[in-house]
């Protein structure tokens, strides 16, 4: 837990822009399986937007293309920098219960995430590093 975030996140993130709607969201969640999709103005982080809250939302499938991102994505979003520790994002896991954390540099601009599941295959890996990597 006490090599740097930058060991274990994604890099190539997949994110949305404020204007993209609801129904890009469920699409790319659904094709995807991801659960978490930053949202980006160019390289900066503006929004999360997760499978939770689709979930928490009242409107029908049908009405997602005419809702934006902006209108229902997290915008005060923790993250953590590439430097930091994994400790520091299994302690922010734990403590808030989130499932991923977007990282970001001094500027704010995006460069990579981190999920519990990273954290889990780092944990495996490194308890069984003999273990065949199926991914």
């Amino acid at each position: 837990m006490n090599e740097p975030i930058s060991t274990i996140m994604t890099h190539e993130v997949f994110t949305l822009s404020p204007e993209d709607t609801l129904a890009k969201v469920r699409e790319v969640l659904l094709t995807k399986r991801f659960h978490h999709l930053p949202v980006v103005k160019g390289k900066k982080l503006v929004g999360i937007i997760t499978s939770y809250d689709l979930t928490k939302l009242a409107g029908e499938v049908g009405e997602y293309d005419r809702i934006r991102v902006q209108d229902v994505m997290t915008t005060k979003v923790a993250t953590l920098g590439p430097t930091e520790l994994i400790g520091a994002a299994a302690q922010v896991f734990l403590e808030h219960l989130f499932h991923g954390l977007p990282i970001v540099d001094e500027d704010h601009n995006l460069v990579g995430i981190v999920t519990t599941h990273d954290i889990l295959k780092y944990q495996f890996y490194k308890a069984y590093p003999d273990h065949r990597k199926y991914w």
